[in-house]
């Protein structure tokens, strides 16, 4: 499974971007989404995810400012990005926990830059 990201770049503080991110996964099944983020001398951290419900849950510090969301018939998870500021700098990556019979495992995107800077 595939999964490819788009989106990312360079916003100044209080910007807004939105991060998308496509799987190619036609003969599996995808439950949980979401996205991780790696700041710069930090280990990677679960910035918010969605399951195949639509139910979501975020790191505390993206509450109220970031939104993710999905398209189940395109296989597509969406974070939008409002209020950014300097400490949301970090390469995002997205995931997919996808199900194949009795089989389940997790997919990665290729990750996208998102640098929040005057």
């Amino acid at each position: 499974v595939q999964l490819v990201q788009s989106g990312g770049g360079l916003v100044q503080p209080g910007g807004s971007l939105r991060l998308s991110c496509t799987a190619s996964a036609s003969d599996f099944t995808i439950n949980f989404m979401g996205w991780y983020r790696q700041r710069p001398g930090m280990q990677r951290e679960e910035v918010a995810t969605i399951t195949r419900g639509g139910n979501t849950d975020y790191l505390d510090p993206v509450k109220g400012r970031f939104t993710i969301s999905r398209d189940n018939t395109k296989d597509t998870v969406f974070l939008q990005m409002n209020n950014l500021k300097p400490e949301d700098t970090a390469v995002y990556y997205c995931y997919a926990h996808v199900l194949s019979g009795p089989i389940s495992f997790d997919s990665w995107g290729q990750g996208t830059q998102v640098t929040v800077s005057s």
